[in-house]
């Protein structure tokens, strides 16, 4: 009985230490969200998620979704390396209006449940 709590218990331990290892996200933006303010239409629409990979292993950005096609993100081709930031640039098509969309990064993080990372930009466009 007690070399099955001892094996039990060991194979427990080493479960939760293989689960720290590997790359995490970390986005500088609080709440990863940037908040554009209020802003005219004529004014630049590119905005700079910055995250760094805190983890061990390399970090892959295998995709970023939009919800509509009025945001335009650009992802890092290379993997970010552990220690090293990166950059998802957003364009924004600058209508008068609300902005409230919400992007989906698909990594390797093991921080974030499968991987998947909601970002937000929100503000409001007015008129020149």
């Amino acid at each position: 009985m007690k070399k099955s709590i001892a094996l039990l218990a060991f194979v427990l331990i080493s479960t939760i230490g293989f689960a720290q290892n590997g790359p995490k996200i970390e986005f500088s933006a609080k709440n990863n969200t940037i908040d554009y303010g209020r802003v005219k239409s004529t004014d630049n629409s590119s905005r700079d998620f910055i995250f760094t990979n805190t983890g061990n292993a390399p970090l892959l950005i295998t995709n970023v979704l939009s919800t509509c096609g009025c945001t335009i993100p650009t992802k890092p081709d290379a993997p970010i390396m552990p220690g090293k930031t990166g950059k998802i640039t957003v364009k924004y098509n600058m209508a008068i209006g609300p902005i409230r969309k919400t992007l989906t990064v698909e990594s390797n993080a093991i921080n974030y449940e499968s991987g998947r990372v909601a970002l937000k930009i929100r503000g409001e466009v007015v008129e020149n």
